[in-house]
């Protein structure tokens, strides 16, 4: 018997192309399920849908409490605050812009992606992943409580002889509307509400500039600290830091906005996106700075923490401001809840192996937007949550977290402007991060002792 004979030649190469239609395969694979995420491949966008979009994610609750965050800082450095946090974000958002496409051939769709190339793969995500939840999550929560307080207001502002509601059933209403939107399947889909949301917001924000000029000054107007006692003083300056802080939360969005712009290697998306972002914060300006000076100039320390609260007369206009109102925070929900979304249905369909489907979607989103509901009318507490929030999250992934991003992954020359410019905000974002959330924190406790839960 002779010795046995290798396999045919031909053997091994059956094996590589078999191993070829397995790579095939799992490629194709994987391009489907990129494809049915929520942050998918789709590049169609043009700069304007930068635009609105960032003026729809800026814009919102925020900009109805910045009168009363000024009553809480004061005329010097209130509006000093508002400007200088106006500046700093416009340059971080920059930066953020800048970086998207930093690696060639590749691009950095979420922000704990690019979080990860810079703090490595599993630290990035401890970092970045946590803080941009706190953000998205508490920012549906406060959209939940605002949709719902503008819909008692414009209910009660149209009706005033009705019986009167608990705000916890225009919660639930406003949430009907989100469990319904929630579905809609990616960022191109959202475009429409997204363009709804920012024309209304650019009106409701006129609205309440306007109405205030209209009423004038109020007759014994004030423009000291409300509180009495120097600790009351100082928590209710440092809640008014949160609020500031809150209304410049739009970079947690930025990346994945930036995912839907056309980019070739000739005309990268950063150009694009970039004018886009500069419309935006000329449209954020109008809408931030006569709202706050002005209801500020009108109302004094009086102000409540909604503006619109304090405005009255001529009802009609006010109820028609507050349904604006109403339509921004349904497309707002949206924007920060797709980036959700998203790391939900990744997690689900990458890590645990779930099938994409739309069985999959329906259960997710519905639990995430219940989730959010309940959340909102068990602590409605509008004004605390803002500062709270503002400190907690918003600071780190607004003021400072792409600065240091930028200084690991871009590496300016130690003392060099960039250097300074960069620490700087550094160290402004941690004092916002550690100082905020303690007169946020207290405002929810003076406010919740009078709270009947589902009132």
């Amino acid at each position: 018997m002779g010795t046995q004979q290798p396999p045919p030649s031909d053997y091994n190469g059956d094996n590589m192309y078999n191993n070829n239609n397995t790579s095939v395969e799992k490629s194709a694979k994987q391009k489907a399920i990129d494809d049915w995420l929520p942050i998918n491949s789709s590049r169609s966008r043009k700069w304007w849908f930068s635009a609105f979009h960032n003026v729809t994610a800026m814009v919102g609750a925020g900009v109805l409490s910045l009168p009363y965050a000024l009553s809480e800082l004061g005329w010097g450095p209130g509006v000093f605050i508002l400007v200088f946090s106006w500046i700093i974000t416009l340059y971080t958002l920059w930066q953020m812009v800048e970086m998207h496409e930093i690696v060639p051939g590749k691009r950095f769709d979420r922000y704990h992606e690019l979080g990860q190339y810079a703090f490595g793969e599993k630290l990035g995500l401890y970092i970045v992943v946590p803080q941009q939840l706190i953000v998205e999550v508490s920012l549906c929560i406060v959209y939940m409580v605002t949709g719902g307080q503008s819909l008692k207001k414009f209910h009660d502002t149209v009706c005033s002889s009705c019986k009167s509601i608990k705000l916890t059933y225009f919660i639930m209403i406003f949430a009907s509307v989100e469990f319904v939107l929630s579905h809609l399947p990616n960022f191109d889909s959202i475009s429409g509400v997204s363009l709804a949301a920012a024309v209304m917001s650019v009106s409701y924000s006129t609205i309440a500039w306007s109405a205030s000029l209209a009423k004038g000054v109020q007759e014994d107007v004030q423009y000291g600290y409300k509180a009495t006692t120097t600790p009351g003083t100082v928590f209710g300056f440092l809640s008014g830091l949160g609020d500031v802080a809150f209304a410049y939360s739009g970079h947690n969005v930025v990346l994945e906005i930036q995912a839907t712009i056309q980019s070739t290697p000739e005309r990268p998306s950063k150009g694009p996106m970039w004018k886009g972002v500069v419309v935006a914060y000329i449209i954020i300006a109008l809408c931030y700075f006569p709202v706050a000076l002005i209801g500020y100039w009108m109302f004094g320390n009086s102000v409540k923490d909604n503006i619109l609260i304090s405005l009255e007369k001529p009802a009609w206009l006010i109820a028609m401001a507050n349904m604006f109102v109403v339509v921004h925070v349904i497309g707002s929900y949206q924007v920060y809840a797709m980036p959700v979304f998203d790391m939900m249905e990744t997690l689900l369909v990458k890590k645990l192996d779930f099938n994409p489907t739309r069985t999959l979607r329906f259960i997710v989103r519905n639990t995430y937007v219940a989730f959010t509901m309940f959340i909102g009318i068990t602590f409605p507490f509008f004004g605390g949550l803002l500062g709270f929030f503002g400190g907690v999250a918003y600071a780190p992934t607004t003021y400072y977290l792409p600065c240091v991003i930028w200084l690991i992954v871009m590496k300016p020359r130690r003392y060099s402007l960039s250097w300074w410019i960069n620490w700087f905000c550094i160290v402004i974002g941690v004092l916002l991060m550690v100082l905020a959330p303690i007169g946020g924190m207290r405002q929810i406790i003076i406010q919740a002792k009078d709270y009947k839960f589902y009132s």
